[in-house]
């Protein structure tokens, strides 16, 4: 506690940008909670058509009203300044923003593995995808305005769309036509543990949670199988493999 402070009138410039900082955090894990206890509620399927009503008019308010404090002009509800940075400056921070990402993901597996154990942090984490997975392909259907169910070839486009996708190598094989081969040819997850020395992270519950809800969620026709993932044995090609079919 900062005695020397006694309201936020009297902060430095440092604490005050901290404390705007602050807000925005407060305001994403409210965001998150208000999906959290709509989807308790309600459903995933009626809490994702009120998540989408509410991101659309929430987002375009506040983007209003940053862009009348900072000076910065908004194109249909993108910030001006970014349209007019050059692609390879927009490539760069696709795939910052996708590694941003992922080392959250790895901060929390490794808070709660320090203070539970591993065993917590695996739960934690499977559980979590259980969530995040069957979002990420509703929010990936939004963008790409995919139909309901837009079969294996709309699963394959959104496969190209994950935030994984921005930082990992990642390859499709046709098989038959009615079933693919989706492999994750380098991991930054794994291949940073290989450079480290260290064995594969053992991920295959995970992943069969991951992959398998967000197949489903792009189309719940498809059925996912896991053809390797460590702990499995692997060739050095590819770190998972999964087989998609209909």
């Amino acid at each position: 506690m900062k005695d020397n402070i006694h309201s936020p009138e009297n902060l430095g410039a440092e604490d005050t940008v901290r404390l705007i900082m602050d807000f925005f955090h407060r305001t994403m894990m409210h965001h998150a909670m208000w999906y959290a206890e709509v989807e308790g509620q309600m459903g995933r399927e009626k809490a994702q058509k009120i998540l989408k009503k509410a991101y659309e008019q929430s987002s375009a308010i506040q983007l209003n009203r940053l862009s009348k404090i900072l000076g910065f002009e908004t194109k249909e509800g993108i910030p001006a300044p970014l349209l007019e940075l050059p692609r390879e400056t927009l490539d760069k921070l696709k795939e910052g923003a996708a590694a941003n990402w992922l080392a959250n993901d790895g901060v929390w597996f490794q808070a709660v593995e320090f203070s539970k154990g591993m065993t917590e942090a695996k739960k934690c984490n499977d559980a979590c995808w259980g969530s995040f997975s069957p979002f990420e392909a509703w929010s990936i259907k939004q963008f790409l305005n995919l139909p309901e169910n837009p079969g294996l070839a709309g699963l394959k486009k959104a496969l190209y769309f994950r935030l994984y996708a921005a930082i990992n190598k990642q390859s499709i094989v046709d098989e038959t036509p009615t079933s693919f081969i989706f492999r994750m040819n380098d991991c930054r997850v794994q291949s940073t543990r290989k450079r480290k020395g260290l064995d594969d992270y053992p991920c295959k519950s995970a992943g069969i949670v991951e992959y398998s809800t967000f197949a489903s969620a792009i189309d719940s026709r498809i059925k996912t199988r896991c053809l390797a993932c460590p702990p499995d044995e692997h060739p050095a090609d590819y770190y998972c493999s999964w087989q998609f079919s209909i």
